[in-house]
C-alpha cells in the first residue's frame, strides 16, 4: 500500500548553485548529498516540518525540463509573510500574493527558472 510521497524531483542545471538556493534561500536542509557517478551527485534535501522532500538531480533525458513550471506546489500557513521573507532573501516572485476562491498564492522561480506554487492549505 502507497503511504505518500517521499520526495519529488527538481531539474537543475547546476547542483552547487541549486543548493545553495534551497538551503539557504528556502531554509531547506540536506538529507543526503553523495556523489551518483562521475557528472553528478545525488542531493535530497528535507523541508522542515514536512514529511516529502525534494532531489536536486538531472536525469540527460531530462535536461529538455529544467525552468518552466514544475507542477509542484509548497504550502504555507501565511504566504503573505512568507512571500515577504523570500522576497528579502532575493527569491523571485512572478508576481505578489492573489487571492482566489481556491485560496491565497503565489508563483516563485528558482535559479534556473524553475516555478512552483506556494499557497494557503
Amino acid at each position: 500500500m502507497i503511504k505518500g510521497i517521499k520526495f519529488v524531483n527538481i531539474p537543475v542545471t547546476d547542483q552547487d548553485r541549486a543548493l545553495a538556493f534551497y538551503t539557504e534561500k528556502l531554509g531547506f536542509r540536506i538529507h543526503t548529498d553523495q556523489p551518483f557517478n562521475d557528472q553528478q551527485r545525488w542531493i535530497e534535501l528535507s523541508i522542515p516540518g514536512a514529511d516529502t522532500g525534494v532531489t536536486l538531480f538531472t536525469p540527460d533525458e531530462h535536461k529538455s525540463r529544467i525552468g518552466g513550471f514544475t507542477g509542484i506546489s509548497f504550502h504555507t500557513d501565511d504566504v503573505q509573510r512568507t512571500y515577504e521573507e523570500l522576497s528579502a532573501r532575493g527569491v523571485e516572485f512572478t508576481g505578489p500574493p492573489q487571492k482566489q476562491p481556491w485560496g491565497h498564492f503565489a508563483m516563485f522561480k528558482d535559479v534556473d527558472g524553475n516555478q512552483f506554487l506556494m499557497s494557503s492549505r
